[in-house]
């Protein structure tokens, strides 16, 4: 037992330095040594054992394993003649894997053949040294706890097993025994062959930064944006908020019967011209309005001509056309209130007028 605990402890040790699973894809190499405790009905001593195998993981709890084992006991009666044992098992093991930990404890099931050869004294003076060759049937089961194997160099196996000997024909024994028990406990070592396959790095997660998204769509960056609650349709200036565009265009007026643009009206066009410029998402309607004197049909002409210059100047300081809708004319049916007039439906020269109608 002390052995035992010798080697649980050594197989503790080197987990708590390893850092990866238990489990493995490749092939790997195992050897063990071990104490040999011989069932008492054989007669015979104690004896060191040895294993050699070779086995893969056939997932991330199961492994298989074909194993050689070898052990050479002395006779408690007679320590010159020689008792050996050797055979071959096939070991499945079913691991006990918990996340984050790099060991994991494990049960052991094997079955296979072990052969004995056994020296006696045969009959006669003086007697002969006579030996027996036989094979038999052999089953395990056990424990264990075995280290991190996956990307290291090694792992380190401890266990424990008993195994059932069914040897029915010893010669020192006789017909009293149908079978033998021993048990077997070891340190093992466990070695990888070839390179562990490449673990597949998922690609790191970018969480996109401020500037890097919109969520009020509103086309300013969520850095730069200080009303991030914007509502569609509003005009929205470079700083996230709604801007409340005006662009006042009275005093562009025309002189009467006239379509040519005067040079006051310039002025405020060329200031509505830098309006648009500055927020190209602004769409706009050119209207021309005339007073009410004169003929429905004549005054639906001019305020068409009128619309038309307006249209005109502001395509020729760079707004671009696709924004303008228009030019349209209405004549005389949109006249404006003009108090303290005697005839402010006719001679009132706020109705000889353009306007920009904000679209958005």
């Amino acid at each position: 037992m002390h052995l035992l605990g010798s080697a649980i402890l050594a197989g503790l040790t080197f987990a708590q330095v390893a850092n990866a699973q238990v489990s493995d894809d490749r092939w790997y190499l195992a050897g063990s040594a071990g104490m040999n405790i011989q069932d008492n009905d054989r007669g015979t001593r104690n004896a060191p054992f040895g294993t050699l195998g070779v086995g893969k993981f056939l997932n991330e709890n199961w492994s298989l394993d074909g194993e050689l084992n070898y052990q050479n006991p002395n006779f408690d009666g007679n320590q010159d003649m020689n008792w050996s044992q050797y055979g071959v098992s096939l070991d499945a093991r079913r691991y006990f894997n918990a996340e984050g930990r790099d060991w994991a404890p494990y049960l052991l099931m094997g079955l296979g053949y072990q052969r004995s050869e056994e020296e006696f004294l045969g009959a006669g003076v003086p007697a002969p040294l006579l030996d027996r060759e036989e094979g038999n049937l052999a089953a395990k089961v056990g424990v264990g706890l075995q280290s991190a194997l996956a990307g290291k160099r090694a792992a380190i196996r401890t266990e424990i097993a008993y195994r059932a000997d069914f040897d029915d024909g010893s010669v020192h024994v006789g017909d009293k025994e149908d079978w033998f028990g021993d048990v077997l406990a070891s340190v093992g070592v466990v070695i990888p062959l070839g390179a562990p396959a490449a673990t597949a790095v998922p690609p790191p997660v970018v969480t996109p930064g401020c500037e890097d998204r919109d969520d009020d769509g509103d086309g300013v960056n969520n850095c730069e944006d200080k009303c991030p609650s914007s509502v569609a349709g509003q005009t929205i200036g470079p700083d996230g908020c709604a801007v409340n565009v005006s662009i006042d265009l009275r005093g562009v007026n025309f002189n009467f019967d006239k379509a040519t643009l005067r040079p006051d009206a310039v002025s405020i066009l060329a200031e509505a011209a830098e309006i648009l410029k500055r927020h190209p998402e602004l769409r706009v309607e050119v209207a021309g309005h005339t007073d009410q004197c004169g003929k429905d049909g004549y005054n639906q002409k001019l305020s068409e001509r009128r619309a038309r210059a307006v249209y005109e100047y502001l395509t020729a300081q760079g707004v671009d056309a696709s924004r303008l809708a228009g030019p349209n004319g209405y004549g005389e049916s949109r006249p404006l209130e003009d108090k303290g007039q005697s005839f402010p439906a006719c001679k009132s020269e706020t109705n000889r007028r353009t306007e920009l109608n904000v679209q958005n």
